[in-house]
């Protein structure tokens, strides 16, 4: 399964490599999906509204696995979430492979 895991990740990067022009990291990644989520698209982006994008993805991601609720949109159409379930504690690697495993589920269902 963990090979199954590399072989996915390796062709989601691969994929956004050759729509972008160089292979993204992880950041790049949630501004993506954040930019994607808002539907805002703009040529810049403060660095608060980057590290908000960031955090809409990272619900977005986490609703996947039901931490999150989508509760809905704000006056400037900025999407809100709540907890439903906290997270596990885990380490920083184990953090960051529960993100990429809702990353590759984003990508497959977008």
């Amino acid at each position: 399964m963990h090979d199954d895991f590399g072989q996915r990740w390796k062709a989601l990067e691969e994929m956004l490599t050759e729509r972008f022009g160089k292979t993204p990291n992880m950041e790049a990644i949630l501004f993506l999906i954040g930019v994607q989520e808002l539907q805002k698209f703009k040529k810049k982006y403060t660095k608060e509204q980057k590290q908000d994008l960031m955090h809409i993805a990272v619900c977005t991601l986490l609703s996947l696995g039901g931490y999150f609720e989508f509760e809905g949109l704000d006056n400037d159409g900025w999407p809100h979430f709540k907890e439903v379930s906290p997270v596990p504690k885990m380490g920083l690697q184990e953090q960051e492979h529960l993100l990429k495993e809702y990353v590759l589920e984003y990508f497959e269902v977008e």
